[in-house]
């Protein structure tokens, strides 16, 4: 099973990168993890089948993690997709894919489609299953507008793979991502706190409790990004592919 970084940009592409989009596949797993606004595009320089993937899960409603859905979808119209697809999310995300829709191309939420189209509201604490893929959400911090705000702690094909979202610190992300094979984290900040999101000093004290078998920093902006010779975790570029 593998895991690519499609994207691992923050909100304003920096250093160059994608919003975020993870493409997860394995022998009977295909799927994303976000879909921020510039997914498309990423997803077609990576070479990936669209057609193939079967779910989409989305952490919150920020246009760098959900507003690439209105593109794949209207990809998966004229590409002539008949492939089912699952989209699942925080509570009210039916409604959020409906106006983004509509905000970008008018009409588009009403075409018939030929492909059945299933969206799946998720809520903190309660498991959900997609075939070969099994979800725990938990809450986690990121403000007020774009929410609700999950992370995912995601079983699928005998391996954890953990991802924070975009958040500050709460004690929720240690469950999340206790002994995954794989914790994604985000990391907009090296040392600076700054509401709503993580930085990298205050997730290393936090380490020793998480115990993640590997490690990979995410959603860093330009303070991040200019530390990177000096920073010991590894972090994620675009296109990187990780084998778990």
């Amino acid at each position: 099973m593998q895991l690519r970084f499609v994207g691992c940009g923050d909100a304003f592409g920096s250093g160059g990168r994608y919003n975020t989009c993870f493409h997860v596949t394995g022998e009977s797993a295909n799927f994303l993890i976000d879909c921020g606004a510039s997914s498309l595009p990423a997803l077609k320089r990576n070479g990936i089948s669209r057609e193939n993937i079967d779910l989409v899960l989305i952490t919150h409603f920020h246009g760098d993690h959900f507003g690439g859905l209105p593109f794949l979808m209207l990809d998966a119209q004229f590409t002539r997709r008949t492939r089912p697809l699952v989209i699942a999310g925080p509570q009210g995300i039916e409604r959020r894919l409906e106006l983004v829709m509509e905000a970008l191309f008018e009409n588009s939420s009403k075409r018939e489609r030929r492909f059945d189209l299933r969206i799946v509201e998720l809520n903190p604490e309660a498991p959900a299953r997609f075939g070969a893929v099994g979800v725990m959400p938990f809450p986690v911090v990121h403000g007020d507008s774009g929410g609700p705000f999950l992370g995912y702690r995601i079983e699928v094909e005998g391996r954890i793979i953990a991802f924070t979202g975009d958040t500050e610190w709460t004690d929720a992300l240690i469950p999340l991502g206790q002994n995954a094979d794989l914790f994604i984290s985000e990391c907009s900040f090296y040392d600076r706190t700054v509401k709503n999101h993580l930085n990298l000093k205050t997730l290393e004290m936090h380490l020793p409790e998480i115990r993640p078998k590997r490690l990979i920093l995410t959603h860093m902006g330009e303070d991040m990004l200019a530390r990177l010779n000096s920073i010991a975790c590894e972090t994620a570029t675009d296109g990187m592919v990780v084998e778990i």
